[in-house]
């Protein structure tokens, strides 16, 4: 039986129409400009001019994500520049940046990020004080990684910290 239960694959991006893939960059434009706003997949195939299922899926084959992880990027990224470049509370970054609650974009950011917001923030300030790297440099080099969902790195993690349970065998 094939790897993909005899489905046929799907047409890699470069090969898409190319009008769809014109509506596609019409929707991720829409996320870059405004990605503090919410962005349902409905939302965005409506700007796009085809269904939910269809964009979730042209999407994903165009531009290697899905939807709602780009705009996770997107924002993470948004954050990681407002930490490093400005003195706004955190609250009012997270707010800026599309979250509702300071709670989930901290739990999200440390997540992607591997540190929390005010860790990211202190280490960039330091790094900074020692290097004049440019700042195009600097974000270009810690874009986010979200090669895999937050909710699948989160089960990952608590699985490697897991201890395997041990029961000592009868020796005789």
């Amino acid at each position: 039986m094939p790897a993909n239960d005899g489905k046929p694959a799907r047409t890699p991006g470069p090969r898409q129409d190319p009008e769809l893939l014109r509506r596609l960059l019409r929707a991720k434009d829409r996320m870059d400009a405004a990605s503090h706003e919410d962005w349902p997949v409905q939302r965005l195939a409506q700007v796009s001019h085809v269904s939910a299922a269809h964009f979730a899926r042209s999407f994903k084959d165009a531009f290697g994500l899905p939807p709602h992880r780009y705009l996770l990027t997107r924002r993470i990224e948004r954050a990681k520049t407002l930490l490093r470049d400005s003195e706004q509370p955190i609250l009012d970054i997270a707010l800026q940046t599309g979250w509702n609650s300071l709670g989930t974009f901290g739990r999200t950011f440390r997540d992607i990020t591997g540190e929390s917001p005010g860790e990211l923030r202190a280490r960039e300030q330091i790094a900074r004080q020692q290097r004049g790297m440019p700042p195009c440099f600097a974000k270009a080099a810690h874009r986010p990684d979200l090669t895999i969902a937050v909710s699948e790195k989160r089960r990952r993690q608590a699985d490697a910290t897991k201890s395997p349970t041990f029961e000592p065998e009868d020796i005789t």
